[in-house]
């Protein structure tokens, strides 16, 4: 099922073409990245996508709703879900305490918090850290957690409003590459398992590569190549503008690694 539709969007800063006819699909439980060389377009395609920034022409469509230029807790309350590539979480409350206070604001409970917000959906945040291997750490103040874990928190807090759109922005950034490997597992077994939709772009090809079941490449604000990650690797116009023939082979043996 086609959950996500993008038609020709379109954005420009003064002179400078950000997007040029952006158009893409994106179906339940499909995980697909936007990739490209710094300026390519594809933080502005994806802000556009997430309500960030507002298209000056072309429409998202999300199960057949417009949800073009809609701002982002409008766009969060039909159902989509977003991670940042700077984890936002708060640092004096326990890994618990953050799911429970993203489940509150989720449900529109935001006038209990003061008065039983630690008793409130404590059970379905356990049963988020449970899918993300997080449940022993459910006490732990954020502050002490490594990096890694955090962004699975921020996995969770992402899950915690039950999205059929997750978007997610450089998911992989400042972890190291077990860590990287391990984050990129969960989110597509969870996808899958759940029919979410996931976009995200990436700079770590290897992450890329090993889990996307389709790949965007823009380069100046248009799309220039769409596909698997083996079409990917053999377009001669990717190979030369952007990963190179020999950074690609690396990324289709990561590929192949993940799924043997």
């Amino acid at each position: 099922m086609t959950l996500l539709v993008v038609e020709n969007l379109n954005k420009n800063f003064g002179g400078v073409v950000a997007a040029r006819n952006v158009s893409f699909a994106l179906a339940a439980g499909e995980i697909l990245a936007m990739i490209g060389p710094n300026g390519a377009g594809k933080s502005t395609s994806f802000n556009m996508v997430g309500g960030q920034l507002r298209p000056d022409s072309g429409r998202v469509m999300l199960a057949g709703q417009d949800i073009s230029g809609l701002p982002p807790r409008a766009i969060c309350r039909l159902g989509v879900g977003r991670s940042f590539q700077v984890a936002q979480t708060f640092l004096s409350m326990s890994v618990l305490e953050n799911l429970q206070m993203a489940l509150i604001a989720y449900a529109g409970r935001t006038r209990d918090m003061l008065a039983r917000s630690s008793a409130l959906y404590r059970d379905e945040a356990l049963g988020l850290l449970d899918q993300l291997d997080m449940a022993e750490q459910a006490e732990w103040p954020m502050g002490a957690l490594a990096y890694g874990d955090v962004k699975r928190v921020e996995l969770a807090i992402a899950l915690a409003g039950a999205p059929r759109l997750l978007l997610m922005d450089e998911p992989t950034a400042g972890m190291a590459p077990a860590e990287r490997a391990a984050l990129m597992r969960l989110v597509a077994g969870i996808a899958r398992r759940a029919g979410i939709g996931v976009l995200f772009t990436e700079h770590d090809m290897d992450a890329v590569f090993a889990h996307a079941d389709r790949i965007l490449v823009l380069v100046r604000g248009e799309i220039i190549a769409a596909g698997s990650p083996e079409d990917v690797r053999a377009n001669p116009e990717v190979q030369r503008v952007y990963l190179g023939t020999s950074g690609l082979r690396a990324a289709l043996r990561a590929r192949a690694a993940a799924h043997g």
